[in-house]
């Protein structure tokens, strides 16, 4: 008996289970998977059940593809040289673009190379292998194709989609440059960053990243809001973009008079113009794949074919890239694409009894695809969010023109320059409206609902799904019943609901958990607070200020420009108001000073210097920058240490309470402040460079205290913090609270001295 649900064949999407929870188990469990394939065989072979039976085929087919994949990838002469850190010269093919990081002393550009040539330890092997590769800003410049030798170090890589990672890599050498391919699509990308660039700086990024996945521009807070409301999807590679560009382009033949057969031949030409534009990397090819079968899904009997193609689509995928089992990317394009095939039609047809049939099928469309993906996304991020929905429904009419328009100006823009430019800003007049609907739908009070990602709470969130699942399609075939959802959902997006408890009634001061960095908040009214820091991210800070109801920022302090002190500054500056933004004097490392530049800019603000021995009082603070002096030089020499040690230092005072916020300050500095403040005294400590152990604990522990705060990033790679520098505060007498462990952190006056509360 053929099993089916709904109408729906369930064989292949039955094997497709089968192969993914095998591929999942396979990088778990290592060769152990085998025991729970030979248990499964058994019995299959004792039912005697065809179905059964091709799942256990597929299963060892995909367990053995991926374990097979592993090895290969780590026992090979690369993952030996990298086991060893051994130096090493490598020759290979360069298969991703370039991208910037932020190192811990200055940017650095990443990039994937395939090996073709390893040299180390005296012996050359000639193989084919993955590698990551970092190094300077030469790299940048590397095109996609191209075949280079560079050397470094050679060090393990912490999944198992590569033999190592080159660290120190030296400037590439050339060796062979691309294919015309390669040549011909990095013209197009950048005839369509061509076509866009006198437009807004959001708008000629994000039109990019639509038609290619070209997101290298985007701002973090954009990109940030894009996740709030659900439109990731628009600023990487998805099905949906394939779908857009082929679809076009096979209007187009039609147009032209192309007929049968050779229309499969367009299509297969966009398919594979496609993946050559937005690159043959695994997820560009999990999309192109996608997005076929939402071509399908277009055509005569397209649902029904398209959930048999999407069980097909799963195993093929996973026998020849058998690391997408553990990608959320591979999971979220499935559970989408399964939610499109088998929940919208009913929707589209409950809504279809008082809606016309194109408004069912708008809302029905996306409502089923975010749901499907909901468990998934909150695994991620923590967060469900609550407007992507209506988000989704407000950019669809132009995401479609946005994307054609894009890829018709960089392709005209070859030929016709102005043409081109004409047509690049069609497209951002479109990608205007995108942008306007991100940031407003990510400002809404209630625009994402922190869920959590521990098991019992995504445990939760999938069974409130699955009774969705059950209950839409009975919800939305009655008009009272579906305004009445409707209006809840308005209700909870736009009106901001209280945390109970949270925040603390009284606090002075607030340590954001916000990872590997530093933002600090200290209360100047109800709703207003001086910010210190920014922390890396600008949703983590954003996040937090909502939490705290801080709507007014009279002051942001950025003590010094590395990434983990200023990458958040768009965060603190979208939908605030923001009196002024005060900076170190040691303009060091350069990409973070322009960033911060920029975005002020952007926010109507010109950062100044910190003003040194200036006592001011804002609202309920009195705050003086103790450090660094006016004689300190204002320009770096690319040396993380000295512009840690030009971090602006805050003594404030707040309702009684005393801090002293060190920002990074190194041992030379706290040496110098030791000697110049003497007998200081304070109740609470912001311990300097995120408790690494390089610390003059002499001068810390003198300061008596009550309160050390240490804002660290879970699981670092740093060795933050020091157990040196938690004991030494402890023995002197102070509580130490730190974000990896305890969250956000909040600081109240308690009459005798100041306690915490943690979140």
């Amino acid at each position: 008996m053929t099993p089916a649900v709904g109408g729906h064949d369930l064989r292949l999407p039955l094997l497709a289970a089968s192969g993914w929870l095998a591929g999942v188990a396979a990088h778990q469990l290592g060769a152990w998977v085998w025991l729970g394939v030979g248990a499964v065989a058994l019995v299959a072979a004792r039912r005697a059940s065809p179905t059964l039976l091709g799942m256990v085929l597929v299963a060892a087919a995909v367990a053995g593809a991926t374990l097979l994949r592993v090895q290969a990838v780590s026992d090979n002469p690369v993952g030996a040289l990298a086991h060893e850190r051994a130096a090493a010269s490598v020759t290979g093919t360069v298969v991703s673009d370039p991208r910037p990081v932020a190192g811990r002393f200055a940017e650095q550009v990443v990039v994937r190379l395939e090996v073709r040539s390893v040299t180390g330890r005296g012996r050359t092997h000639a193989l084919a292998t993955p590698v990551l590769v970092i190094g300077g800003q030469a790299w940048a410049r590397t095109p996609l194709g191209a075949t280079v030798t560079t050397s470094g170090v050679l060090v393990p890589a912490d999944g198992d989609d590569l033999a190592g990672v080159l660290t120190g890599a030296r400037d590439p050498t050339l060796r062979a440059p691309p294919d015309v391919w390669w040549r011909g699509a990095a013209v197009v990308r950048r005839g369509i960053r061509d076509a866009v660039a006198h437009r807004p700086a959001d708008q000629r990024a994000l039109v990019p990243a639509l038609v290619d996945g070209d997101d290298a521009g985007l701002d973090p807070g954009l990109a940030d809001d894009f996740r709030t409301t659900g439109l990731t999807h628009l600023t990487a590679v998805s099905g949906t973009n394939l779908t857009l560009v082929v679809g076009f382009l096979l209007l187009l033949a039609r147009w032209c008079g192309v007929r049968g057969r050779w229309l499969h031949v367009v299509g297969a030409a966009g398919i594979v113009g496609f993946v050559l534009l937005a690159r043959t990397e695994p997820s560009v090819l999990r999309a192109a794949v996608m997005g076929a079968i939402g071509l399908v899904a277009m055509g005569v009997d397209g649902r029904r074919r398209a959930f048999r193609a999407l069980g097909l689509a799963v195993v093929a995928l996973l026998l020849v890239q058998p690391g997408l089992a553990m990608t959320a990317g591979f999971a979220l394009s499935v559970l989408a694409t399964a939610g499109i095939v088998v929940l919208a039609p009913d929707w589209r047809d409950a809504l279809a009894r008082w809606l016309p049939r194109w408004a069912a099928e708008a809302v029905a469309v996306p409502a089923a695809a975010q749901l499907a993906c909901t468990p998934v996304v909150a695994g991620l991020s923590g967060q469900v969010s609550l407007v992507a929905v209506a988000a989704n429904l407000a950019v669809a009419p132009l995401v479609g023109p946005a994307t054609v328009l894009g890829l018709a100006g960089g392709l005209v823009g070859l030929l016709v320059p102005p043409g081109g430019r004409l047509l690049g800003t069609l497209a951002a007049w479109c990608v205007g409206w995108i942008v306007a609907v991100a940031r407003r739908g990510a400002d809404l009070p209630g625009a994402a609902l922190d869920w959590g990602s521990g098991a019992v709470a995504l445990v939760a969130l999938t069974a409130m799904c699955v009774v969705l699942v059950l209950l839409m399609p009975r919800v939305l075939g009655r008009p009272a019943s579906a305004a009445a959802l409707l209006a809840l959902l308005v209700v909870v997006v736009t009106v901001r609901l209280p945390t109970p408890g949270w925040p603390a009634p009284g606090w002075v001061l607030a340590m954001c958990d916000v990872g590997q960095g530093d933002a600090l908040v200290v209360r100047t009214s109800p709703s207003a607070g001086i910010v210190v820091d920014a922390g890396p991210d600008p949703g983590a800070v954003d996040a937090c200020l909502d939490r705290l109801g801080v709507d007014d920022v009279p002051l942001v302090v950025l003590t010094h420009f590395h990434a983990d002190h200023v990458d958040g500054l768009s965060g603190v500056l979208d939908g605030r108001r923001v009196g002024a933004v005060e900076t170190t004097r040691m303009l060091d490392p350069p990409g973070g000073v322009a960033q911060v530049g920029e975005e002020s800019d952007a926010a109507g603000l010109v950062p100044v210097l910190a003003p040194y021995g200036v006592t001011r009082t804002l609202g309920d603070v009195t705050l003086q920058v103790l450090w660094p002096p006016p004689d300190r030089t204002e320009v770096g020499a690319g040396d993380g240490s000295r512009a840690n040690d030009a971090s602006v230092v805050l003594l404030v005072e707040v309702r009684g309470v005393r801090l002293l916020l060190a920002g990074d300050l190194e041992p030379e500095g706290q040496a110098a402040l030791a000697r110049s403040l003497v007998g200081l005294d304070v109740d609470v400590l912001k311990v300097p460079h995120h408790g690494s152990r390089y610390q003059d604990l002499g001068f810390l522990t003198s300061l008596d205290a009550e309160v050390a705060l240490v804002s660290v990033g879970a699981d670092n790679d740093y060795g933050h913090p020091a157990d040196v520098v938690l004991d030494a505060l402890a023995d002197h007498g102070s509580e130490v609270r730190r974000t990896d462990t305890d969250g956000d952190v909040l600081v109240v006056p308690d009459g005798d001295g100041v306690s915490t509360a943690t979140r």
